[in-house]
């Protein structure tokens, strides 16, 4: 008989499936960031070309049309988001779209700190979308491209009208560089390196189209913008932010470690590469849930799973049956007892979502390594459970 509490085996050869910042690529050392301009000014000819370098990798392998600019700008994915936001916002409605805790975020920035009177929120609860149809283009629209707290993204862009009136705002942090996103509908995306690519935590980046620049070129907010927010001067825009001339000082020592990672992804084939990466990890997955009677997927929709954060509920009808507090500790101690044995770090649910696992599957993960996993969560579900059935 088997004893589904024995120990496997095998363990993953890196234990780093956090869901920000993430794992770095396969290989990587600080050998290949030797070449960082460390201690000169990013206003000086080296740190200028290595930003523009970096500028232009990024429209090279996320595939980014002509004609949109992309910027690096400081505070993360969030500085990114929160640039558009307030510089943009104002203009006409907006309909925000959330169905995770950072979408939920953008809503309470726009209603209560914009205070916008005409925004219209569409939610949805963890593992599901809104109703993207009753979406009104004649607005503005803020929506997160793949729910990194949910494990729940958007399929495609084919819900997106090309004819729309509004903005498209699209936070894309745990989707850009693993998942196809339709750039022809979107009008701002943002994004941080940490997430697909493993890189260093603290810069964004945004991508702005013509449609987003006019805006900016043409509409004044009717509240003050901070320095850190400004991206127009005298009505125009500042396009240095989009040839490497950023707002504030960027680590140089980060930036060579983003292109570290865009050069690999460029040996991978690019985007394809990548995103076949990060599918082959989400098989890995589903096909272990679909033979294991204890865990499920939040995502409702098989289409609208996640490839790089992939929430898991513990669906076993005796946790079930535990009260909430009890069925988060449950949770939490297969987190723990992982953790404690070295195989997997930082898996546990965002802390606004419900309780289960988060794990990170994304271009930097190895499918040896998932593989790997999936015997120690199987473990550590029936050590937990067996824990329980003794104590009780």
């Amino acid at each position: 008989m088997t004893d589904l509490t024995a120990k496997p085996d095998v363990r993953p050869a890196n234990p780093n499936f956090s869901s920000g910042p993430c794992a770095k690529r396969p290989g990587w050392s600080l050998d290949g960031l030797s070449d960082a301009p460390l201690g000169r000014s990013h206003r000086a000819k080296p740190g200028k070309a290595k930003l523009a370098e970096a500028i232009e990798l990024t429209r090279k392998v996320l595939q980014v049309p002509d004609g949109y600019r992309i910027g690096i700008v400081p505070a993360s994915d969030t500085g990114a988001v929160e640039m558009a936001l307030w510089s943009m916002l104002g203009a006409r409605g907006v309909d925000m779209l959330a169905w995770e805790s950072f979408g939920a975020g953008w809503v309470t920035d726009v209603v209560k700190q914009l205070k916008l009177d005409n925004a219209r929120t569409l939610q949805a609860p963890y593992g599901e979308l809104p109703d993207l149809s009753e979406v009104n283009f004649s607005n503005d629209v803020v929506f997160t491209w793949n729910g990194t707290t949910s494990g729940v993204r958007v399929p495609n862009g084919d819900w997106i009208p090309a004819d729309r009136e509004g903005l498209t705002i699209c936070d894309a942090t745990s989707a850009a560089f693993a998942q196809d996103l339709a750039f022809d509908k979107l009008d701002v995306v943002t994004f941080s390196w940490q997430k697909v690519l493993g890189g260093e935590a603290a810069h964004g980046v945004l991508i702005l189209s013509p449609r987003a620049v006019e805006r900016l070129e043409t509409y004044t907010p009717a509240w003050p913008l901070p320095k850190i927010f400004r991206l127009t001067k005298g009505g125009k825009l500042i396009e240095g932010v989009f040839k490497g001339e950023t707002i504030n000082t960027p680590s140089m020592l980060c930036v060579e470690d983003y292109l570290d990672a865009l050069k690999w992804s460029e040996g991978l084939g690019g985007l394809e590469g990548l995103r076949a990466r990060a599918d082959a990890n989400l098989q890995v997955l589903a096909e272990w849930v679909e033979k294991t009677d204890w865990v499920d997927f939040l995502a409702v929709d098989p289409s609208t799973r996640s490839n790089t954060s992939v929430c898991l509920k513990v669906s076993d009808s005796g946790v079930r049956a535990l009260a909430g507090d009890q069925q988060a500790a449950f949770a939490k101690a297969i987190v723990s007892a992982l953790d404690a044995e070295g195989v997997a770090y930082d898996i546990g649910a965002y802390r606004d979502a419900p309780s289960g696992l988060r794990i990170w599957a994304g271009a930097t993960v190895e499918v040896s390594d998932l593989e790997a996993l999936t015997g120690w969560l199987d473990w550590a579900f029936h050590a937990e459970k067996s824990r329980l059935s003794q104590a009780a």
